[in-house]
């Protein structure tokens, strides 16, 4: 079935296959970001700027700092009147310790129909289909109905500051005429048992939250009684929110994500009963639960601490900080929490902030993104989530673009997509990247 002349589409063999080199070359192209502006992208930047050059696509490299490069580049429409499409992918990748893999993180070795190396689902892959789609239409010819314009964003991984905030703040004229844009994490394939294989399209995100806690005590010798200990303190503040349970709080793209996927499990789910209890719900769709699990309230993981020089001496200042995010609509209950779990001892502020996000379900859009699936795995069941993470979706959103998240990839049983990002062994599927050439080809030409 996946070689009946209907559902291959009008890419040719050349973007499949540079698909698969694009991935791969961009793999082998070190651009970790450790985070505190430890990264350089410049070389990544210029791999993908040529290749669109030597397409005819004019590409803009622009730095906020030297090496931290973004690409953005536009392909004119045929109708100047319609709104233009983002296209968007970050060049970064988190750390990779090769000791921990079975091969090296940034080999971008192609073997056993597989491409590896850290980046080949988040989001080298992405940034690859995209540029094989594009570079195959400049050989036909083709030109879209709307403007398409390409982002290629560098600090993604950390705070954005070098990558699309910058864009954003500097640089918004380049995305004028955008409304809606596409970017990663969504159009994957979810095998939720039984046969059943969901595609989720990612309309909505948590907001950011990461905190700085302080506790500010009295110095003395670790061998006296000391009841203003910062560490103490701190410690407290930081058990009490690891251990609270937030709220189900159920947002808009969450409540429909819960009612398609109990539906194709045969539930009827009625979240206006007051009396519902999602928790128990949630045990009901099997491994599907996972794609709504951490969506459905706030969370609060305090992630690192820092206090002391000497095991002798108290110190009298403590400092933690804390992955905090927060539900569409959750930033009052985040606040007023943690005030009540922090305590008079203990303050907090954010360390970096980006708000939560939400796109409708209901939209042209969304219709549109759903049927470019469907067309090309006709067993598919595409469903909408909402991230429990973020991109750079959060910044672009200031500029009023309204951000799904479709790196469309048709994977095989048992390949635990999730668990790759910024995991050990990070890998995709040839398959999945020549699939998700021909979805994305199919979507920007009806976009």
């Amino acid at each position: 079935m996946a070689d009946a002349p209907d559902l291959l589409g009008p890419v040719d063999r050349q973007a499949l296959d540079e698909a698969v080199t694009f991935t791969s070359e961009l793999i082998r192209i070190d651009t970790t970001n450790r985070g505190g502006g430890d990264c350089r992208e410049r070389p990544a930047a210029e791999y993908v700027a040529q290749r669109l050059a030597d397409a005819g696509i004019e590409p803009t490299l622009l730095e906020r700092t030297p090496g931290r490069t973004n690409v953005v580049a536009r392909i004119p429409g045929t109708d100047p009147s319609a709104d233009a499409l983002l296209v968007h992918g970050h060049l970064d990748v988190v750390p990779a310790e090769p000791a921990d893999w079975s091969v090296h993180p940034f080999s971008g070795e192609v073997s056993d129909g597989v491409v590896w190396g850290r980046g080949a689902v988040d989001m080298k892959n992405m940034d690859a289909m995209v540029l094989s789609v594009v570079r195959s239409w400049a050989r036909e010819g083709f030109r879209p109905a709307r403007d398409i314009v390409i982002a290629y964003t560098a600090d993604e991984e950390d705070s954005a500051v070098d990558g699309s905030g910058f864009l954003v703040d500097q640089h918004p004229e380049l995305f004028e005429g955008c409304t809606e844009g596409i970017s990663e994490s969504g159009a994957f394939t979810f095998h939720a048992g039984d046969g059943l294989s969901l595609y989720p399209i990612a309309a909505g995100e948590r907001g950011t939250g990461w905190l700085k806690l302080t506790a500010e005590g009295r110095a003395g010798h670790g061998s006296k009684v000391n009841r203003e200990n910062a560490v103490s303190a701190l410690a407290a503040a930081v058990a009490r929110i690891g251990a609270h349970e937030w709220p189900i709080r159920l947002t808009p793209t969450v409540r429909a994500a819960i009612t398609e996927i109990a539906a194709l499990h045969g539930i009827t789910a009625d979240l206006d009963d007051p009396h519902v209890d999602v928790a128990q719900l949630l045990g009901k769709l099997g491994p599907a639960a996972s794609l709504v699990e951490n969506t459905v309230r706030n969370s609060s993981n305090p992630t690192m601490l820092d206090a002391g020089y000497k095991v002798n001496v108290i110190p009298g200042h403590a400092t933690a900080f804390v992955d905090g995010r927060m539900v569409p609509g959750g930033d009052e209950e985040f606040h007023a929490t943690l005030d009540r779990l922090t305590g008079p001892s203990v303050s907090w502020e954010f360390h970096h902030r980006e708000q939560a996000l939400t796109a409708p379900v209901d939209s042209p859009t969304y219709a549109k993104l759903r049927a470019a699936v469907e067309r090309f795995d006709p067993d598919a069941h595409t469903v909408p989530y909402c991230m429990s993470g973020g991109t750079d979706a959060k910044q672009f959103s200031r500029l009023g673009i309204t951000g799904y998240g479709f790196t469309p990839l048709k994977l095989p049983v048992g390949f635990d997509y999730q668990r790759l990002f910024h995991g050990v062994d990070e890998r995709v599927p040839v398959d999945a990247l020549h699939f998700g050439v021909r979805v994305l080809d199919h979507y920007l030409r009806t976009a």
